[in-house]
């Protein structure tokens, strides 16, 4: 069990801050599956965790979704992530922008992990300027807000973060806000396995059950605790919070210091 410590902090923190910020989890658990599995089976097995704890997400919050909006941008955004992962088989070889080593360790920026980055710095400046805080994103755009969101999900895996950036300008309110996000990224989810079940095929036997259940598990309390804080959060500070984790986010992406998700 000590051994599995990474894993089970891992899931647990990131079930946590997914739950505010709408990324983490998969961020967090892929680089600690990789300890024991190698990359394919890591990122499936990751990808059951994260699911099963939207699952869980959904019992909690999913009652509070606004459907007018999963039916056009989440919808939008499936269609945008089989789109994303299909064009990712032409680019894959031409879109490093260079690599740079600190203290041994070598990072590579991409050219689709950079325009993410930017465009998650973009959105998330507008909510913090006051400037920009009052704009909000008429819902007939939301449709190609989820597609674009969606297209490079399914380029770089990071489209939990993007979706939060446009979901957060779209005037839902804080129930409305993180159910809506939990839907999408159960549909999201659901096509993900479903494409990696087809790719691994026999890979899944190197899967050890135990060992995704219990980071199952850890991640179901994240989620829970995380609810249970997000239900004493107001809305301008929750969008805050949001606003800053997206920046960083965008920041690290950028430089190529966050793992595929």
């Amino acid at each position: 069990m000590v051994e599995f410590f990474p894993v089970i902090a891992a899931a647990l923190l990131g079930s946590f801050l997914s739950f505010f910020c709408g990324f983490g989890l998969g961020t967090l658990l892929l680089p600690a599956f990789l300890l024991f599995f190698p990359l394919e089976i890591a990122v499936a097995a990751s990808a059951v965790v994260h699911m099963l704890n939207n699952l869980f997400k959904l019992v909690l919050v999913g009652k509070n979704a606004d459907w007018s909006i999963i039916k056009t941008f989440g919808l939008a955004s499936v269609v945008g992530s089989v789109l994303g992962a299909i064009f990712l088989g032409f680019i894959s070889n031409t879109s490093s922008l260079g690599q740079y080593t600190v203290y041994g360790s070598t990072f590579q920026i991409t050219l689709i992990n950079l325009i993410i980055g930017i465009l998650i710095i973009v959105f998330s400046m507008m909510e913090i300027l006051p400037q920009f805080r009052s704009i909000v994103i008429p819902r007939k755009v939301l449709p190609l807000g989820g597609l674009v969101s969606g297209f490079f999900g399914g380029l770089s895996g990071h489209q939990g973060a993007l979706r939060s950036a446009f979901l957060m300008k779209s005037g839902l309110t804080k129930d409305a806000f993180v159910g809506t996000r939990v839907v999408c990224a159960c549909l999201v989810d659901l096509s993900r396995i479903t494409v990696y079940v087809s790719q691994i095929k026999s890979g899944w036997s190197q899967v050890n059950p135990w060992l995704v259940g219990i980071a199952s598990l850890a991640a179901f309390t994240g989620a829970w605790t995380g609810n249970h804080f997000m239900k004493k959060t107001e809305l301008r500070i929750l969008n805050f919070v949001i606003s800053v984790s997206l920046i960083l986010f965008g920041i690290a992406l950028s430089l190529g210091l966050v793992i595929r998700s």
